[in-house]
């Protein structure tokens, strides 16, 4: 019996792997994985409000409401005790080897799982981060739900594509259809969940991925249906009519979103790094910072429960007028400060909810500014804050038409997608100017990566000389000890870059370890070829 099964599971890989370029085939595989993404997402976010339930008492999308009503104590021991939790779990992480660096897994890692790993990402890191991130968000903890699910889409994606046993190529394929399956779910938004995994993941629009990732948003989007129906990730008002004046307007704010896109972004970077180095300094284990940072997200939580989790029941709030111009200007505050105390204290999440949480308190702190200016005549504040949490996320993620998608799939308001058009183009403009970068692609320069500079300058990072090297028992001459070496985990970059400064035709190639013998020799014309090789198979792919 197990013999005949292990044949028929070889007989079906061999068959998928031969079709695995057929449309067909593609897209059938790529239909399966928006399922399975689109169920994962629905999953994630139940088991956070499940979580929720168990520290709050409400598993419903109104943990600041519940938060308000509860004793300080209560809100501010909660994010202490699920710290204590996902500490544990980024012990036995890092005592096993489980995640490469101590902490939960998001959107970079997928990023440079298509830049880098041939499309791949480990399953069990994708587990650990997923149960971190929905203890961390249920407890309290200030971040996003939306990147882990894409992580999570990833990690499936990625688990169809070694079952089937697929190339590097169709690899990053489905992985994209793994992320368009969990946006489209989270967000109940095919079209967006689409343009993200081409605009942020892949950073291409070939049209051979377009089709399977279309059909993998669609299919997540329909899961997401099945469980909520038409209802939308957040309670949205009627959106307003604009008059002329509010598309220059939506200009000015455009340009304030990509102000506090800059520091959010500058502060989600650069606080990890703080309080890596302070912990090391100190002698502290990185697993342990959770708890330390339950405690201060839960002193900020006392002042302003709208903080708390994934914060999409203050963004409804916001847009919808309810909070007055000084309490928005502390919430934008508040919100940078406890999401970077949250991520960089090692508690799991995303950035893509903190961001539209911030750009739906500007816009609407802009439109009551923008009404004690003009009087009755004003455009409504909703109209500003639509525009504002589409602008400010689109300038943290580098996503502009990603965002203004989901604009659009929420509201069907076409007059509000212009404006969130011009809107998000400056801030992301400015944004990008400045940070010289997205946040993701910042996370993935800390470990070494430009991405932000196309694929000639990752071609040089990640190809390594025993990629391309002749092997010592295949040469047909004499190679001398003397004078330069390269090793074979040497880069491409680090060789060509060693032969033009020593004028040399050749060198021969050391392992690194043990006795470092010669094992190989690489020319010029080697590195060379072997870099012209890749930028075709890359222009290939993403013109395909």
């Amino acid at each position: 019996m197990q013999h005949s099964r292990a044949v028929w599971q070889r007989w079906l890989v061999r068959r998928f792997r031969y079709h695995a370029d057929h449309p067909v085939w593609l897209w059938l595989t790529a239909a399966l994985v928006g399922i399975i993404a689109g169920f994962a997402a629905m999953g994630f976010r139940l088991s956070i409000l499940a979580i929720q339930g168990i520290f709050y008492g409400n598993n419903e999308e109104r943990l600041a409401s519940t938060a308000a009503s509860l004793p300080w104590s209560h809100v501010w021991l909660a994010p202490v005790i699920g710290g204590v939790l996902v500490g544990g779990l980024l012990y036995l992480a890092e005592r096993f080897g489980v995640l490469n660096e101590t902490r939960a897994q998001s959107v970079a890692e997928v990023i440079e799982a298509r830049a880098i790993g041939k499309g791949k990402i480990g399953f069990w890191p994708g587990v650990f981060s997923a149960v971190i991130t929905a203890i961390s968000l249920g407890s309290g903890a200030s971040a996003g739900r939306e990147g882990p699910a894409v992580h999570l889409g990833g990690v499936l994606a990625s688990m169809v594509s070694r079952v089937l046993n697929l190339g590097a190529r169709n690899a990053r394929t489905l992985l994209a259809c793994g992320v368009a399956g969990a946006v489209a779910a989270s967000f109940n938004a095919p079209l967006a969940g689409l343009l993200f995994a081409l605009e942020v993941v892949l950073g291409h629009y070939a049209l051979r991925v377009i089709a399977p990732t279309a059909v993998a948003a669609t299919a997540g989007a329909v899961v997401a249906r099945s469980f909520l129906g038409a209802q939308p990730a957040f309670l949205l008002p009627p959106v307003p009519g604009a008059s002329l004046v509010d598309f220059p307007a939506s200009v000015v704010l455009g340009l304030i979103c990509a102000g506090i896109a800059i520091v959010f972004v500058r502060f989600i970077v650069k606080g990890p790094l703080i309080v890596e180095k302070f912990a090391q300094q100190h002698g502290i284990p990185l697993w342990s910072l959770p708890p330390i940072g339950g405690l201060f997200v839960g002193a900020i939580g006392i002042a302003f429960p709208q903080v708390l989790g994934v914060g999409y029941e203050a963004t409804s709030a916001a847009l919808h007028g309810e909070y007055v111009f000084g309490l928005l200007l502390f919430l934008i505050g508040a919100k940078i400060v406890a999401t970077m105390l949250s991520l960089s204290f090692r508690f799991g999440g995303g950035v893509f909810s903190p961001s539209i949480y911030l750009g739906a308190m500007t816009g609407a702190a802009f439109g009551v500014m923008a009404g004690a200016v003009l009087g009755d005549g004003a455009t409504p504040p909703a109209f500003f804050a639509i525009v504002g949490m589409g602008a400010l996320s689109g300038a943290v993620l580098g996503a502009p038409i990603s965002t203004t998608l989901i604009v659009f799939e929420l509201t069907q308001s076409y007059e509000a997608s212009i404006a969130v058009l011009l809107a998000v183009s400056l801030a992301t403009v400015i944004t990008q100017a400045v940070r010289r970068g997205n946040v993701f692609q910042k996370q993935i320069e800390l470990r070494g990566y430009i991405l932000r500079e196309g694929p000639q300058r990752l071609i040089l990072q990640t190809v390594l000389v025993r990629d391309f090297m002749t092997p010592i028992n295949r040469l047909q001459k004499e190679v001398s000890m003397e004078g330069a070496v390269l090793y074979a985990d040497d880069t491409l970059g680090k060789a060509l870059g060693l032969l033009k400064a020593e004028n040399l035709d050749g060198t021969p190639v050391k392992s690194r370890f043990g006795e470092q013998k010669i094992i190989g020799y690489i020319s010029r014309e080697d590195a060379l070829l072997a870099y012209n090789q890749r930028l075709v198979e890359e222009h290939e792919e993403r013109s395909g």
